[in-house]
């Protein structure tokens, strides 16, 4: 019953998604309120049946319905409870319906909570959300079903099929369990737990900031009304697209085995571009809201971003792209590629006819190349430079070359790492210049004398750095730019600060909690800077100072790297795991100055029945805000069997420096962003603030 209800609960969504459609777009046009009304209830309603579809799936893996073809694919009877719960995202069929239950869950808040205060976009709004919704419906119930079930014909072969096909029998749970695939081992990985849900929910909720802003263009209504209902919309969704790529790059480092957490594979880079272009919009909306410029160039950025959003869905699951990432390929490829061009010829069509009436006319003109609006417009110049730069090489490249030569060429990691960096050099450079900038006129000399203290905080840093060891000349000037736009960071917020001490004789820590509630967006938005600014440095690091070595060890022999001993004391082959894989460990010691410091079990993990790669090389590794030191286990030969101390052991070792500065950056970056998001403190609550003071100091 599970694989019928579940069905019928997706046929009920996407005929609600497609009569929310429909009856948006007529009720609005006719002025029929009642209309309009029940299709908002239409949307509404897509979330409890696309949830209830999502826990009858979650239920079947949970208690083993190997009848179910999804369960016999994702896992087998010895998957633990948790990889069976992570299994719903593990493929593609489960993946599509967690992806439609998530933005059914984005069209259902932004329906309930924003109807009344912007009824004149809503109808809209409704409208290409359950469109977008409908298609990813679309796509579960008619291609990629995962309530499909396993019968067999006369001969025995197996059948798929919800509904039982005619000349079919049942094949019994525990037949098909001895044959039951199990869960990708790449995917048996803590960060798998989070790390879909985030990307998933960064990719999605990007739909309702593109919503609003068809709206806008479809209902006429241009002014800055839809940037301010989408603001924390777009805010949350690129805090979960980052904290998805943050988490991938962990994941990268535990599992891939070979020493880094970022690799410019085409998957990563696929949920890279929607980042950069929503930052990208973040900063510029700001120009519209302030001084009402840049009104198209704002369309445009939203509607490239949920464009990117789309290409990367359509590139990572349609098999264009091969990678440890990225899914089989499917007979979805052609349907996305006509969605996402179709949304995008349509956002485009709407731009050109909305400018051509003049409705997207600035109110401003550019002041001068210092100002804050010029300023953010070189931000923005930077990061689309960078989304092509790595679209480029990542599809571009690959598929023009595929299209007009048959060749099958890739742009490696030697392309970007020559091509990004002097971006990514400008990016920083422009974080640390245009935050003492303003709005408007202002001189460049100004704005030198604005600069003059960070910057010389910045040399002081760099000092120090190079006394204490580090002579590296592109080191220091890498870490100089990233620095500065920290420094100004932190600087800016401390004299905001202690001008509010000053105002209001504040003690420095109500100060600092004060400013934050007056304008959380600024200071959030410094915290976000000083996230990136960690990241930055730690990149720099464990780039610039990685060392590595291989070598083959006696039990008992020791290698040196970095200072550190490392030492081999036994290897234990052919232990069992609870989940059925076996694993080879070797055990060792880490030194320092001839002291112990840690024991590193780096091992090889073997899954006999498991889908895709059967093989795992688990990394060990010693961890400190100094470095990482980072161990695989290669291989061993083993001269008399039975006989452990005539094993030898191969390893591959990596000294990563400052590489942890890049997931506690992730961590500030997340702070800030989720600061920013709050609400300002209200004017009655600020008044209310000094009287309660003057109350507990007279009480």
């Amino acid at each position: 019953m599970i694989s019928e209800i579940g069905t019928i609960c997706l046929i009920l969504a996407f005929g609600a998604a497609i009569y929310a459609i429909i009856a948006s777009v007529i009720g609005v046009r006719r002025g029929d309120n009642r209309l309009v009304v029940s299709a908002r209830n239409a949307g509404l309603l897509t979330f409890p049946l696309l949830l209830t579809a999502m826990l009858l799936l979650l239920s079947a893996l949970l208690t083993q319905q190997y009848q179910i073809s999804y369960v016999w694919q994702v896992t087998d009877p010895n998957t633990p409870t948790i990889f069976r719960i992570t299994a719903l995202w593990g493929s593609q069929q489960g993946s599509l319906l967690f992806w439609c239950v998530l933005m059914s869950v984005f069209a259902f808040v932004a329906l309930a909570t924003q109807w009344r205060e912007h009824r004149r976009l809503m109808p809209y709004v409704n409208a290409f959300t359950m469109a977008s919704l409908a298609f990813f419906v679309g796509l579960v119930l008619f291609l990629e079903n995962p309530f499909t079930r396993i019968w067999a014909d006369a001969a025995g072969n197996p059948v798929g099929g919800v509904f039982q096909p005619s000349g079919t029998t049942f094949v019994s749970v525990d037949i098909l369990a001895q044959s039951a695939r199990g869960l990708n081992p790449l995917l048996r990985h803590i960060g798998m737990i989070i790390h879909p849900p985030m990307l998933y929910l960064g990719f999605v909720g990007f739909v309702i900031p593109f919503a609003f802003a068809m709206a806008a263009l479809a209902s006429g209504d241009l002014s800055s009304n839809w940037i301010k209902a989408t603001r924390r919309w777009t805010l949350a969704s690129w805090l979960f697209l980052g904290l998805g790529l943050i988490l991938g790059g962990r994941w990268a480092y535990d599992v891939l085995g070979w020493g880094g957490y970022w690799g410019w594979d085409p998957v990563e880079n696929a949920a890279f571009l929607p980042w950069l272009i929503g930052t990208a919009f973040l900063h510029s909306v700001m120009i519209q809201e302030k001084r009402g410029m840049l009104k198209t160039w704002n369309m445009a950025l939203i509607i490239l971003t949920f464009s990117a959003v789309m290409f990367g869905t359509f590139a990572t699951r349609s098999g264009l792209i091969e990678s440890v990432h990225s899914f089989a390929q499917s007979e979805i490829g052609i349907p996305m590629f006509v969605f996402w061009a179709g949304i995008t010829l349509t956002g485009v069509v709407l731009i050109v006819y909305r400018r051509h009436q003049g409705h997207l006319r600035d109110e401003h003109v550019f002041a001068g190349i210092v100002s804050r609006e010029s300023m953010f417009v070189l931000n923005n110049v930077i990061f689309v430079a960078l989304t092509g730069a790595i679209f480029w090489g990542s599809f571009g490249a690959p598929i023009i070359a595929e299209l007009t030569t048959n060749t099958d060429i890739t742009l490696g990691a030697e392309y970007f790492e020559m091509v990004t960096p002097p971006l990514f050099i400008a990016m920083y450079i422009l974080m640390g210049i245009a935050p003492l900038s303003a709005w408007g006129a202002m001189s460049i000399g100004r704005l030198g004398r604005a600069l003059i203290a960070p910057i010389a905080i910045t040399i002081l840093v760099l000092v120090v750095l190079f006394l204490t060891g580090t002579t590296q000349a592109g080191a220091l000037l890498g870490y100089g730019v990233v620095l500065l736009a920290g420094v100004v960071a932190v600087y800016e917020t401390v004299r905001g600060a202690q001008a509010r001490k000053r105002k209001h004789d504040e003690s420095w820590l109500a100060a600092f909690v004060n400013i934050f509630g007056r304008n959380r967006r600024r200071y959030g938005g410094f915290i976000v800077h000083l996230g990136i600014t960690v990241i930055g440095i730690g990149v720099i690091g464990s780039t610039l100072f990685q060392q590595e070595t291989q070598r083959t060890l006696a039990v008992g022999d020791s290698l040196e790297l970095g200072g550190y001993t490392l030492r081999l004391d036994t290897v234990d082959l052919g232990q069992i795991a609870d989940d059925g894989r076996v694993m080879d460990i070797a055990n060792l010691t880490l030194l320092r100055d001839g002291s112990e410091l840690a024991r590193i079990r780096p091992r090889l993990d073997f899954y006999p029945q498991a889908q895709g790669m059967n093989t795992m090389t688990i990394a060990g590794a010693h961890s400190t805000l100094e470095n990482d030191f980072y161990v695989l286990l290669s291989g061993y030969e083993q001269t008399n069997p039975g006989d452990s101390t005539t094993l030898s052991a191969t390893f591959k070792v990596y000294l990563n420096p400052l590489v942890n500065l890049v997931w506690w950056g992730g961590i500030i970056l997340i702070i800030g962003t989720v600061i920013s998001t709050l609400p300002n403190e209200t004017a009655p609550a600020r008044a209310r603030r000094p009287l309660e003071a003057r109350a507990k100091a007279t009480a």
